[in-house]
């Protein structure tokens, strides 16, 4: 995974390739910090700069995990998740460590600039199209009732008749049309300047979807999912120098940044502090899981959320802690990941909820709707 860092250089088909890509890719930047200029920034800001960087974290997360539960009651098969299993959960370590591995040895054998010619369209759609799914719901709220709305539909079939098979089927409307205008105006800017602010409201929006569209099935699941990748992490941050070198050849938006200098040089500061996007999805997506079995309760209230989040804040200030205090980066998973599992088992244990909670189970859809329905009957029966 990513650890928290200094630096000074400035998804996908299947949730594996978007995940072994966040895993990937903000994984090192620890060179960052070795990579050059011998900038000293100031408390103030040094400060500014990490305080912004847990802020950023934060914020996906959240509201990704609100999202998350509206997206697992959506009937709409656009609209649903990515489910990833417990098999898919252990093979992913070992698949993320073939993928950064295989980047190694890409960056070695060809060309930086092009491969990240590459990554720069691949990510300027990939980062327009998250963008745009973000703010959707926010424009529509303020989109002007006086418009008109109209309702498009973009339909691909192959074969005809009985035959007739459906490739895609995606509708929109004027107001996607509108998000995803404004999210492509921001892409060039991004593809021409790789100014730092463009590239956190694509981190941002790739980490909020990411957040909001992978669901884990089950508590047993995340943290398998979440115990490989410390291991991953570990392994990869503190045994090679694979990481580092993927993360000082490879230039895409899986990582936020923030400039220490910014209060002396403005916009156009240089020196930043980096946090990977990895840090945030990976338990994100086990933090936006205890939201959803919070509201499965019906209990009213947020216990397992909100002890979760508390714990990430807490282990993201513990990476920063220790990285200041030795003077070397470190990954953050290290620390998050004890936190975000830790924390709340011992809260399952105290309230003498912990087997309901490790056989809590995702459904999605109309099939989670029935069942919630079948439970408030029989609820009501009793």
């Amino acid at each position: 995974m990513s650890e928290v860092e200094k630096a000074s250089n400035s998804a996908p088909e299947t949730v594996t390739a978007l995940l072994d890509a966040l895993n990937t890719t903000d994984s090192n930047g620890n060179e960052a910090l070795n990579a050059t200029a011998k900038f000293v920034a100031t408390p103030e800001g040094t400060a500014l700069a990490y305080g912004s960087l847990v802020l950023m974290a934060l914020v996906p997360i959240f509201f990704g995990a609100l999202r998350s539960v509206a997206c697992s009651k959506s009937k709409n098969t656009s609209d649903m998740p990515e489910t990833i299993t417990s098999r898919e959960a252990a093979k992913f370590p070992i698949i993320a460590s073939c993928t950064l591995f295989g980047l190694y040895l890409f960056f070695k054998v060809f060309s930086q600039e092009y491969i990240n010619l590459l990554l720069s369209a691949y990510f300027f759609v990939l980062g327009v199209l998250a963008l745009s799914h973000t703010t959707s719901p926010l424009l529509s709220r303020i989109f002007p009732s006086s418009v008109p709305n109209k309702q498009y539909q973009l339909l691909f079939t192959q074969g005809a008749g009985e035959a007739k098979e459906e490739i895609i089927n995606y509708e929109f409307d004027t107001n996607n049309l509108v998000c995803l205008l404004c999210s492509s105006v921001v892409g060039v800017w991004y593809v021409l300047k790789k100014h730092w602010i463009a590239n956190n409201l694509f981190g941002l929006a790739f980490a909020l979807n990411g957040v909001e569209l992978l669901h884990l099935n089950n508590v047993s699941t995340g943290c398998i999912l979440l115990g490989g990748l410390f291991v991953y992490d570990i392994f990869w941050v503190f045994g090679t120098n694979v990481m580092v070198t993927v993360a000082k050849s490879f230039e895409a938006p899986i990582k936020l940044v923030f400039p220490q200098d910014l209060l002396e040089k403005g916009l156009d500061a240089s020196n930043f502090a980096m946090l990977g996007l990895g840090d945030i999805v990976i338990p994100g997506i086990f933090i936006a899981l205890l939201l959803r079995f919070d509201v499965s309760l019906k209990k009213n209230s947020r216990t397992y959320f909100c002890s979760s989040f508390l714990a990430y804040i807490f282990g993201l200030g513990l990476t920063i802690f220790v990285m200041h205090t030795f003077k070397h980066a470190q990954p953050a998973l290290l620390y998050l990941v004890p936190a975000c599992v830790g924390f709340p088992v011992v809260v399952a244990l105290f309230k003498g909820e912990l087997t309901e909670m490790f056989r809590y189970e995702e459904t999605f859809g109309e099939e989670g709707l029935a069942k919630d329905d079948a439970a408030e009957s029989l609820k009501k029966d009793q």
